[in-house]
């Protein structure tokens, strides 16, 4: 499958996430208000988030495509490490305010709704478990989707446990059932999210991606004939899905140099998830008595 055609696969993805999530957005609040449910409200609170995080996600894909120009040379391909750092953060708000609302009705739990509630979180089920499956196939290579497909996986599990809590309040009548099932998922919100932060949060940091072996990496660029030295060797995430990485390697010898960086780029490409390759030839080794370069 080529580039183009995966983004416009991503690109109808969102499409469609973000047109069901936003009909489900209206239907789940005004059956939680009008039933009493907090576990609904939260949901659709949460569903809110998921559908900004969405338009945040899908931004950021499309200023992934543009152009490189002379103030952002690289383009705005980092754009989407922001959207996973802006997704990670705008569901701890959201967990937040979720938690605070029902702590207070923990003290003073109503009567809720219960086959409302039960109908509308099944809907939820359907709809949140369809728009992940949107994003499965490419989230496992994009921080940026993977936070689309951590945000609807979650709300198709939270879902589930609303139905399951409707079933036990329509028993048992627990209504203090209600507003534990919104801690829990906030809990839930925050085990998903964790991991997005974190990654997010490495991203920005220039951090070295958990699928690059850097180690590796340095190996075989010193196994490479001629080649005494390596220093300098930088590598970080360009965007969620490019990988840039910057070396200095000292040769005994500067015979064929042209012909050694295009096979090197090349084999480097092949066996390593990298996308953007510096490599500066030096002469002789570096004192690194004299130098703080890092290897």
């Amino acid at each position: 499958m080529t580039h183009s055609h995966q983004i416009q696969q991503q690109t109808s993805a969102f499409k469609l996430g973000v047109a069901l999530n936003s009909a489900f957005i209206i239907l789940e609040a005004g059956y939680g208000f009008a039933s009493g449910s907090l576990a609904l409200v939260a949901d659709a609170g949460h569903n809110l988030s998921d559908v900004l995080g969405l338009l945040i996600s899908w931004l950021a894909l499309w200023l992934g495509q543009k152009s490189a120009n002379d103030k952002y040379t690289y383009g705005y391909k980092s754009s989407s490490i922001l959207a996973a750092l802006f997704n990670a953060v705008f569901l701890l708000v959201a967990i937040g305010a979720i938690s605070v609302e029902a702590i207070q009705r923990l003290s003073n739990p109503g009567p809720v709704a219960e086959w409302d509630v039960i109908i509308v979180a099944a809907v939820g089920v359907f709809i949140n478990g369809f728009t992940a499956l949107l994003f499965m196939k490419g989230q496992k290579h994009d921080l940026n989707i993977k936070g689309a497909f951590l945000h609807m996986a979650a709300d198709a599990g939270v879902s589930v446990g609303v139905v399951i809590a409707g079933f036990i309040i329509l028993q048992t009548g627990w209504f203090w059932l209600d507003p534990v099932v919104s801690l829990l998922i906030a809990i839930v919100i925050l085990v998903g999210t964790w991991g997005l932060l974190r990654d997010a949060m490495n991203y920005s940091l220039e951090a070295v991606p958990n699928n690059v072996d850097r180690q590796a990496i340095a190996d075989y660029l010193t196994s490479q004939p001629t080649v005494n030295q390596i220093h300098d060797l930088h590598i970080w995430g360009m965007s969620t899905t490019e990988t840039a990485m910057t070396v200095h390697l000292c040769r005994s010898t500067l015979a064929d140099n042209n012909a050694f960086l295009e096979q090197l780029n090349k084999d480097l490409s092949a066996q390593f998830p990298l996308t953007h390759i510096t490599i500066q030839i030096e002469l002789g080794k570096v004192d690194y008595e004299t130098t703080d370069s890092s290897i």
